[in-house]
């Protein structure tokens, strides 16, 4: 299984497989078809409260990261994350965000969890 992530404004590649956006609000600026994006489960973002607890600093990536895996563990979160993983069975897959820092985000925890 191949997972990788990338900021959603990069350009995309051949190479990028399925894509799907994993951030909650539509990019800023992007248009939608430049984006080229496949699949968008809205249900597989962070809360907005851990969100805003990880953003204000109260806490490391670590535990940003052991809070969201709990938060992926609750019933309509597994089921999509367990479709979006058959998806990423079938061949490359690229999960997109538009955070500045793609491996310290909620998509890096995601792409963690989609390659176990």
């Amino acid at each position: 299984m191949s997972v990788r992530v990338r900021r959603v404004y990069d350009v995309p590649e051949p190479d990028d497989g399925v894509r799907v956006l994993v951030d909650r609000l539509w990019p800023r600026g992007l248009a939608k078809h430049a984006a080229r994006v496949d699949e968008w489960p809205k249900a597989l973002t962070p809360s907005a409260e851990l969100r805003r607890w990880y953003h204000a600093g109260k806490g490391t990536y670590e535990e940003f990261a052991d809070r969201y895996e709990a938060e992926l563990a609750a019933s309509e979160a597994a089921e999509l994350l367990g479709q979006v993983r058959a998806l990423a069975r079938k061949g490359p897959m690229t999960l997109l965000t538009a955070s500045k820092s793609p491996e310290q985000s909620h998509a890096a925890v995601l792409a963690r969890l989609l390659e176990r």
